[in-house]
């Protein structure tokens, strides 16, 4: 696989995928040195090829199902590189619009909160059983517009082109992965009755792995970093009601596992990703298993 040098002036001059003009990148084909991008790249015996390349059979000796193109992670690429981001958008959209319909009476049985005492229903949350909270609570948001437009504008701008380079099975199990992380953590830290929702903590999780991709393509990762440092000064700051919890659970999960999408051999790739998702989990389990002895 050949890249372009990463100097400063470089990374203001790389070139465009040939099959995708509006798409930098500093990855070309071994066979025919044409820049490709992440979505056409397939997995040679050496680096990676352009999709016209192994169509031709250019000295390949791979079976005729490998000219479907590749994802960076090993996955195949979908007539709609974007499917899942905008399924998980619409579910998003779709449920705030049941919290202005339905009211409280229905977030407040599917938000995140480890322990609180709801008059004649008694105690209620994560630390009387009711796990599912760790899931649902990703997908609700507070009744103000800012909260899911923030949300949603970031997950359409960053989604989209981490879910190209994955493909759609890695892309969606980053998401779950990094959103449980977010809610364990803040299940595991946050006061007992402070109620915690939104997809912040699979977005962080997102922007973790989008990260880890950048910088094993040599692309220019300041326009990202100022965006990070920038939403972590927001998640921090004292005038917003804000869980870092999640925010940082969701990060750390995103950079751990797309570090293992990205960088996992070949040969054992499968098992390394989905490995690594497991032991994440496992992390998840572990931390609400811990909480809730504590709380009862």
């Amino acid at each position: 696989m050949d890249q372009v040098p990463s100097s400063p002036q470089d990374a203001q001059s790389l070139p465009t995928c040939y099959r995708h003009p509006d798409r930098e990148t500093g990855i070309r084909c071994t066979r025919c040195e044409r820049p490709i991008c992440p979505e056409c790249m397939v997995s040679a015996s050496v680096g990676f090829q352009c999709p016209d390349c192994v169509r031709n059979g250019s000295g390949t000796s791979h079976a005729p199902s490998a000219s479907q193109p590749r994802t960076l992670a090993g996955g195949t690429v979908s007539a709609d590189p974007r499917l899942l981001t905008k399924i998980l958008i619409g579910v998003n959209l779709l449920l705030f619009l049941v919290q202005m319909s339905l009211g409280d009476r229905f977030t407040d049985r599917f938000y995140l909160v480890a322990r609180e005492w709801v008059p004649e229903l008694g105690f209620q949350g994560i630390a009387e059983g009711q796990w599912y909270r760790l899931v649902t609570s990703m997908f609700l948001h507070s009744t103000g517009v800012t909260h899911i437009l923030f949300n949603m504008l970031s997950l359409w701008w960053i989604g989209g082109p981490l879910e190209a380079a994955l493909g759609r099975a890695r892309y969606l199990t980053l998401y779950f992965v990094s959103g449980l992380a977010g809610s364990a953590l803040t299940y595991l830290l946050a006061a007992p009755d402070q109620p915690s929702l939104g997809a912040s903590g699979a977005i962080f999780g997102l922007f973790g792995a989008t990260g880890v991709l950048m910088r094993h393509l040599n692309y220019d990762m300041r326009p990202l970093v100022i965006l990070l440092v920038i939403n972590l000064i927001f998640t921090f700051s004292p005038f917003f009601n804000i869980s870092w919890q999640a925010h940082v659970g969701g990060l750390v999960a995103g950079v751990v596992v797309g570090y293992a999408m990205v960088h996992a051999p070949r040969e054992r790739r499968s098992l390394i990703q989905f490995g690594v998702c497991a032991l994440v989990l496992a992390a998840v389990v572990i931390m609400t298993v811990v909480r809730t002895a504590q709380l009862t």
